[in-house]
């Protein structure tokens, strides 16, 4: 089994992770102090992670959210912005990530005044001055946005222009997220379309707390290039008595053409779209070498690191450090960065660096009996 220590030296990529579930508790204390949030639940630092992290463990995509609240609450100026995304690339580098997608929704950060461009500009700024941080202490990182939509609201295709403006500023996305039930992918087809006919990027979250339909029409109405989590593609899956496995159309479809499921096993426990990690379809899926990524989802909220995910899913499956690589390559395969960085990136970063982990595994010393 891995060492944590040597997860988190190896170098990782992470295509799903949300700028506003990511905060370090103690920021959120500051922030609420500085900017006069007064809706905490209490200022002690221990006690709120504890809170939040009980409130999300809650079996239900819906409840999950609630917890944002408070992130959100504490995210509504200019330099709380630029502060959390400067936070959030250093910790993700020093977790050992070499490349991440962080997303978020401008939409949700207006309620002090700041307009949508303004919102992107400081988080823009905040992640130059994190990776700006994370060279200077030797971890360097590449840092790019995807820019979300909620769901819920009606501003998708307001959103979607926005997230064109800044493509050129690290923007390399565009994603939709919030409740499944009751708003189907195909609601957004105008800003679907419009991201398409721009040449952008697209991912859009589906077949986390809803099933097959969300899947299909994710990629066949919206022309989704990722599945933000698409856990529930193991319903077209089935395992037969005498152990092998048939895929239904849908499912084998997605594997025949690459499509990048973006899976956060731990969040996807609490949301209950999955019963365990033990039992996360994610085992089965890479082994049917389908293209699985693994992801944080929300670092605060489901209390983890990219580092702690693959340590859990190497205690469950025995991954090792050459699944790791592979998944880890899977992710940059699928990035939304051009492909020029992609293969600097595996080329120059990863591979080399589990290569010279590997050599330390040959030549570590038994311990005496």
């Amino acid at each position: 089994m891995l060492t944590l220590d040597t997860i988190c030296q190896a170098p990782k990529a992470l295509l799903h992770d949300h700028l506003d579930g990511g905060l370090r508790p103690a920021t959120i204390v500051d922030l609420a102090r500085e900017f006069g949030y007064r809706e905490l639940p209490t200022d002690d630092v221990d006690a709120l992670a504890a809170h939040i992290r009980r409130g999300a463990d809650r079996k239900s995509l819906e409840l999950y959210l609630e917890t944002f609240q408070y992130t959100v609450g504490v995210m509504q100026e200019r330099d709380a912005l630029a502060r959390v995304a400067a936070e959030c690339a250093e910790d993700l580098a020093a977790d050992g990530v070499a490349y991440a997608e962080v997303r978020f929704a401008p939409e949700l950060h207006v309620e002090r005044g700041l307009t949508t461009d303004e919102v992107v500009g400081a988080v823009a700024e905040g992640f130059r001055e994190g990776e700006r941080r994370a060279a200077a202490a030797g971890r360097p990182i590449v840092v790019r946005t995807l820019i979300t939509a909620m769901r819920q609201f009606a501003r998708s295709r307001e959103i979607a222009e926005l997230a064109i403006r800044w493509r050129d500023q690290g923007a390399v996305g565009f994603d939709v997220a919030g409740p499944e039930a009751g708003y189907r992918p195909t609601r957004y087809l105008e800003a679907f379309d419009h991201i398409r006919h721009e040449n952008f990027h697209l991912t859009i979250h589906a077949g986390e707390s809803f099933g097959l339909p969300s899947i299909w029409e994710a990629i066949q109405f919206c022309g989704a290039e990722r599945l933000g989590h698409g856990v529930r593609i193991i319903d077209d899956i089935t395992v037969l008595a005498d152990g092998s496995v048939s895929l239904g159309r849908l499912a084998a479809f997605v594997r025949d053409r690459r499509v990048p499921l973006e899976m956060c096993p731990t969040s996807n426990v609490h949301t209950g779209a999955a019963a365990s990690i033990e039992t996360h379809p994610i085992d089965l899926l890479r082994r049917l070498r389908f293209r699985v990524t693994v992801n944080t989802d929300n670092r605060l909220m489901s209390g983890v690191t990219l580092s702690s995910e693959f340590a859990a899913l190497d205690a469950a499956f025995g991954l090792g450090l050459g699944e790791m690589e592979w998944l880890t390559i899977n992710a940059l395969k699928s990035a939304f960065v051009p492909f020029d960085e992609r293969l600097r990136l595996i080329n120059e970063v990863v591979k080399p660096g589990y290569a010279h982990l590997r050599a330390l595994e040959t030549h570590v010393v038994p311990a005496p009996a």
